[in-house]
């Protein structure tokens, strides 16, 4: 390989400096929208099978192809999500009236008159200097929360018709991002080879590894998710709890490390458990530990295998890391810059390997 000499050619150190000045200058541009742009390569490395067999079908007609593609996952995504979201609001503002019905009706009394309950606010009486534990505080609060849960759904949903306008220019910017990369995939992938000052090899290495850590967390942590709340929804509908609308908020949960959608279906369990429903306490109990949690235990390291290479803490820490930087999409965030870390350690090792020995020996 032609060894890069910068000292007999000053010019080279000044068009690389001006190289990284004015990419550092167009991220900051594209900054502000620079999750659909990411969210649009992921797609693009997800449906290029897809989008390859299209292109066959049509004879190398590759725009079309790549309108198909995009307006498929239109149709698989935005409008599912549209009606999803319908029908989440209409299960919490009906849920919310159904709660405060129940409140109305003594609900609260009767729960804090169980016997559990009672030692516990006695308890938290004697060992905590507040009155927050008062009963009647507290019926107060949970009427005043039960009241203006309907109110803070409409408020939600308000928010959301605001906000539409800016989901929809951010879900065109995907689509138009999308539809470039589906086209143009083969002079991008070889753009990006010529311009990268490595080996063939090692760019070979190290593109694999971010598609395949990019399909693995893209799919290991939201089809989990998915499956996890269509089936926690399933059980919350089977003990007569609203399934659509807690079995999206069990989904979102099991994206949380630790405690996953536990979070949600053992507070629903102690809930009947303490109203007297202690049958389907016990069955929400084995649902959730036995079929929602067997999904997350055999479907995620099914479909994040390709990150074997990396051990169980290690992907742990990264996505609690990828979470805590850059919120939901540090999911796929955080692996992917761990595993490009690793295979940039591996490539390091075997370009300096005689220098490495040669230290190890001295």
């Amino acid at each position: 390989m032609k060894a890069l000499n910068l000292q007999q050619h000053p010019g080279r150190v000044i068009l690389l400096i001006a190289l990284c000045l004015s990419a550092y200058s167009s991220y900051s541009l594209i900054s502000p929208y620079i999750e659909p742009v990411i969210i649009a390569l992921l797609f693009s490395m997800l449906c290029q099978p897809i989008h390859h067999w299209i292109s066959q079908k049509l004879k190398g007609r590759e725009n079309i192809a790549a309108g198909l593609t995009c307006t498929l996952i239109t149709c698989l995504i935005l409008l599912p999500m549209f009606f999803v979201f319908l029908a989440i609001l209409n299960q919490a503002v009906s849920y919310s009236k159904s709660v405060l019905d129940w409140i109305q009706a003594g609900g609260i009394e009767q729960l804090l008159s169980h016997p559990w309950v009672s030692q516990v606010l006695v308890f938290a009486k004697e060992w905590l200097p507040v009155d927050m534990f008062d009963s009647a505080k507290i019926n107060q609060d949970i009427m005043a929360l039960a009241s203006s849960s309907g109110k803070k759904a409409l408020s939600l949903s308000a928010q959301f018709a605001g906000s539409i306008s800016s989901f929809i220019f951010s879900f065109l910017l995907m689509l138009f991002v999308l539809f470039f990369t589906l086209r143009d995939h083969h002079k991008l992938t070889e753009f990006l080879r010529h311009a990268v000052p490595l080996s063939r090899s090692q760019e070979d290495t190290l593109i694999n590894e971010i598609q395949l850590v990019s399909k693995s967390a893209l799919l290991g942590s939201f089809l989990t998710a998915l499956c996890q709340g269509i089936v926690g929804g399933i059980g919350f509908w089977i003990v007569g709890i609203p399934g659509l609308f807690w079995g999206t908020i069990m989904a979102f949960a099991s994206l949380i490390p630790v405690v996953g959608t536990a979070l949600v279906w053992l507070p629903a369990a102690l809930f009947l458990l303490l109203t007297g429903e202690w049958q389907w306490a016990a069955f929400l109990v084995a649902w959730g530990v036995l079929v929602v949690g067997s999904i997350d235990n055999f479907l995620r390291p099914v479909l994040m295998n390709n990150i074997s290479s990396m051990n169980t803490l290690v992907i742990f820490l990264s996505l609690m890391g990828g979470i805590h930087a850059f919120g939901l999409m540090g999911l796929i965030y955080g692996p992917i810059i761990i595993a490009t870390t690793f295979v940039l350690f591996h490539l390091y090792e075997k370009e300096f390997k005689d220098f490495l020995n040669y230290q190890d020996k001295h």
